[in-house]
């Protein structure tokens, strides 16, 4: 078993930074061991009589996989009674009855618990794991949590991903730390504040000079550590492998994307009726499949990248393999041509077969595979089948195999159809990427002052 004198320096230092504030996030790459250093700093100030109960909010599969099994690792905080609360309503007040120090639920029932304690909240420590996922102020999530917010002592956020999508993901991750002290009491604030908008006020820009004045606003609040600062990672190779599409499915791709009407071979049609509807529906044809109407039905647009993936297969004979879909047809089709593939489901079972290399194909959605999980162990091969706009799924996802643990290269490859809107999706990630890296390198700790 593991003990304190384990943890890295870093860790410690994540430890001292989260006692030390009443509130902060620890906006810490993959694979740097949030959730340990998060339970050491619980544990001590559960020790030191500062907090009494602890709420850790989670996506449903950390919920289940990390957190009391991270806890059962470690010395010095195997005394933790972590009670995990998901499931139907039952199990969630059974849990919630539980004598325990650490309570954990799963973020899309924050709304349930607001409302089933009440005035009686019981948490004066809150933890949010991945606290991106509470970057929408108009969720039900963030206005429940929020009314709770004159209760809480403590806050904690951690998040590998703080602004996803750009500077406008923080402020209600702020919020919660600081009741809008550094970036506005209101999210209309915050945009009059840092951003300019069109005509139609729906689209904000960044001023120049904007980014930085928030950096300086928050870095007393968020410490930022890289992996690559601080781990010795093997290489990760990303691989962009082009698709042709047959010149029928190619000229019926372009002649969709020009008309935004589609007649397909089987003599269904298909309409865009907006610019983001047809975004989504060239997504889909140029994976291989379209939907043709709202009641889940598609048809078959080409087999070129399922043809790709069996190639890999072919040429990595006896090698483990990560692969991303995106649409449910994707993954219909996936488990035709591959039978041997499994599918990322809620049990654990599946996840430790995974790790034990017995499983040759993998299928998992971003969505549902992209905090949290340990994959590592498992296979080095991760092959994006359809991309995500989501640059938090993304980024999270290709983590899964690249994070300590690691003993072999990582090869990550996206099967990119040739001039489709697989290019675009794929530079959009990188933008995005950029545009969040240069945060995160302002807020590293040998950057910034504390105040």
């Amino acid at each position: 078993m593991l003990s304190r004198a384990d943890l890295h320096d870093y860790q410690n230092r994540a430890v001292d930074y989260a006692i030390d504030r009443k509130s902060c996030m620890l906006a810490l790459d993959m694979g740097l061991g949030k959730s340990i250093s998060t339970l050491t700093a619980v544990s001590d100030l559960i020790g030191a009589g500062i907090v009494a109960k602890v709420l850790v909010i989670a996506p449903l599969r950390v919920c289940n996989s990390v957190w009391a099994q991270e806890g059962a690792k470690w010395r010095h905080t195997e005394h933790l009674r972590i009670s995990v609360a998901t499931g139907p309503a039952k199990a969630r007040t059974a849990a919630l009855f539980k004598t325990a120090d650490v309570y954990v639920i799963n973020k899309e029932n924050v709304p349930w618990l607001v409302e089933h304690c009440g005035a009686k909240w019981p948490f004066d420590c809150v933890v949010i794991d991945e606290s991106s996922t509470f970057k929408n102020a108009q969720s039900k999530r963030f206005k429940a949590l929020k009314k709770m917010l004159p209760n809480v002592e403590r806050m904690i956020l951690l998040t590998g991903t703080p602004s996803p999508n750009g500077m406008h993901d923080l402020w209600s991750q702020m919020y919660l730390i600081d009741f809008g002290a550094r970036l506005g009491r209101t999210l209309t604030n915050f945009r009059q504040r840092f951003f300019d908008t069109d005509y139609f006020g729906h689209k904000y820009e960044l001023r120049e000079g904007s980014a930085e004045k928030i950096e300086r606003l928050i870095a007393d609040r968020v410490m930022h550590m890289s992996a690559d600062d601080y781990l010795v990672l093997p290489d990760r190779i990303e691989i962009t492998a082009s698709v042709e599409l047959s010149p029928h499915a190619f000229a019926g791709y372009k002649e969709f994307e020009r008309t935004s009407l589609a007649e397909l071979d089987d003599g269904q049609e298909v309409e865009a009726v907006s610019a983001a509807v047809l975004a989504g529906k060239l997504m889909q044809y140029s994976n291989g499949a379209m939907y043709t109407d709202n009641n889940g039905s598609w048809s078959e647009t080409h087999k070129a990248k399922l043809d790709a993936l069996s190639d890999i297969v072919d040429d990595n004979a006896g090698e483990t393999m990560l692969v991303a879909y995106n649409f449910k047809s994707d993954l219909e089709r996936l488990r035709k041509r591959f039978p041997q593939a499994v599918v990322l489901d809620k049990k654990q079972s599946t996840i430790d077969s995974w790790n034990r290399g017995q499983i040759p194909m993998l299928l998992a959605h971003p969505a549902s595979a992209g905090h949290g999980l340990n994959l590592q162990g498992g296979g080095a091969l991760c092959v994006w089948f359809g991309l995500t706009w989501n640059l938090e799924y993304y980024l999270q996802f290709n983590a899964r195999l690249h994070r300590q643990g690691q003993r072999r290269p990582v090869r990550i490859i996206h099967l990119i159809g040739s001039d489709t809107i697989d290019q675009r999706v794929l530079s959009v990630l990188g933008d995005k990427n950029a545009s969040q890296g240069a945060l995160l390198k302002a807020l590293k700790p040998e950057t910034k002052t504390i105040i």
